[in-house]
């Protein structure tokens, strides 16, 4: 009988982003819910001879958008965003789930904050690879 090792996307270990200053902060308590993706770019190089695409790896990528519920305690959700619009700087992103860790240097490009109809106050914080580092799970 093989063993099954499937898991749920429960009970996340880490999730820290550095703030502006490149302390970590955790904030996965503030967290609902995020995608992140890792892809690669591929060129088409199919020949006029060929009947099928043939295509070639090149760089690698990673994004990744954080949605939450407000919250500005002190190194939490808020004060790790709020100077995405004022200051330019790299922020390390750590995901660890299942004892599996992802970490990248990332850029964030937007802090949204929503204010909802039912009163639910809500950001997203988008962000893309910064540095060049090809994203690998240790």
């Amino acid at each position: 009988m093989i063993p099954i090792s499937k898991e749920a996307g429960l009970g996340w270990t880490t999730l820290s982003v550095d703030n502006s200053a490149g302390s970590a902060n955790d904030i996965k308590n503030d967290i609902t819910n995020l995608q992140f993706a890792t892809p690669r770019a591929v060129q088409d190089v199919t020949g006029i001879d060929k009947s099928a695409m043939e295509r070639l790896l090149l760089l690698a990528d990673f994004s990744i958008t954080l949605n939450g519920v407000f919250d500005d305690g002190s190194n939490l959700a808020h004060a790790t965003f709020k100077t995405v619009p004022s200051t330019s700087v790299n922020r390390t992103v750590s995901i660890s789930v299942s004892g599996n860790t992802l970490a990248n240097e990332c850029l964030f490009t937007d802090y949204q904050l929503n204010r909802a109809a039912d009163g639910s106050f809500t950001w997203t914080a988008p962000g893309v690879l910064a540095d060049g580092a090809i994203p690998t799970w240790s």
